[in-house]
């Protein structure tokens, strides 16, 4: 319940059906405590595309945003001393983001971001809360190497501010957009056209965003324990130990990429349990003799 109402309460939108699937329950388990929380004294709003929020007139949310509340000198200090500690550290990462999620000023986003970025996040920031779409100006794909104009609807970010989830009706999918390719954001006057099609994708342990899943298995020897943790620090919640020496990962990734790098670089002290994926391996494996060959003629 309490990951529930952080889900009603955050920067995202999310319908039942959502908050069923990423709680790993039914959506008749969610009505029925989306029914708690009315009796605890909360307002609960149905919105459109069928987005349940609880709403900030509820009888204790003033009482708990004030125990966050952060003046701009406040959150300033804060950021700083979450920047002292090191990049891989899962403490760190929990911090950002609970922070993110639950205090909505801009002067947060202003001492995780600098410079253009800070002014464009901001933007994002507004928009979102007024579910309004933005023209992001000059974004440069790192796909297709074309800058160009994008007219997209924001609902989400990813932790720090790196990406902003977008719906784009020109293509009519939901995107992951880096805030540090946008020139500029220009906030409309139109709002949201599309609110019932936005949905946030998976984000899985190696960093890789996608719309599905698949899962993988890997026996680890130390080493490549010891490196997937500092590197990766959510990885330890789907580690299961096997002996002294070795480890079991079964986890879901959105796209081989990641977990492919990650495997590559520690053959020797990795054993790919998972078919599919030992495919893959085996088809990079090739491509690389292939270019190595090449390059040597």
């Amino acid at each position: 319940m309490l990951r529930l109402m952080k889900m009603m309460t955050g920067n995202n939108n999310y319908t039942v059906e959502d908050m069923a699937e990423r709680l790993g329950t039914s959506y008749r388990s969610v009505y029925r405590y989306i029914d708690t929380f009315k009796e605890a004294g909360f307002v609960v709003q149905r919105k459109e595309g069928g987005i349940y929020r609880l709403g900030k007139e509820s009888r204790y949310f003033k009482e708990i945003s004030q125990l966050i509340h952060f003046t701009d000198e406040e959150a300033y200090i804060v950021n700083q001393l979450i920047e002292g500690l090191d990049n891989t550290n899962v403490i760190k990462q929990n911090l950002r983001k609970k922070l993110t999620s639950v205090y909505n000023c801009t002067s947060l986003a202003e001492c995780v971001v600098e410079g253009k970025n800070a002014v464009n996040v901001n933007r994002l920031v507004e928009a979102i809360g007024g579910r309004r779409q933005v023209i992001l100006r000059r974004y440069a794909s790192s796909h297709t190497g074309i800058v160009r104009d994008r007219l997209v609807e924001p609902f989400g970010f990813t932790t720090n501010y790196v990406q902003v989830w977008c719906y784009e009706p020109e293509s009519g999918k939901n995107k992951l957009f880096n805030t540090a390719r946008i020139g500029s954001v220009e906030v409309l006057a139109e709002g949201w056209q599309s609110g019932a099609e936005h949905h946030e994708g998976y984000i899985d342990i190696f960093r890789i965003t996608g719309f599905e899943q698949r899962r993988v298995q890997l026996e680890l020897g130390m080493m490549a324990h010891n490196l997937l943790v500092e590197e990766y620090p959510l990885a330890t919640r789907d580690l299961t130990p096997i002996d002294q020496g070795h480890w079991l990962l079964d986890t879901a990734v959105c796209d081989y990429a990641g977990i492919g790098r990650f495997t590559l670089g520690l053959m020797h002290d990795i054993r790919i349990l998972s078919p599919d994926f030992e495919e893959y391996i085996k088809g990079k494996i090739e491509a690389l003799k292939n270019t190595i060959y090449h390059e040597e003629k």
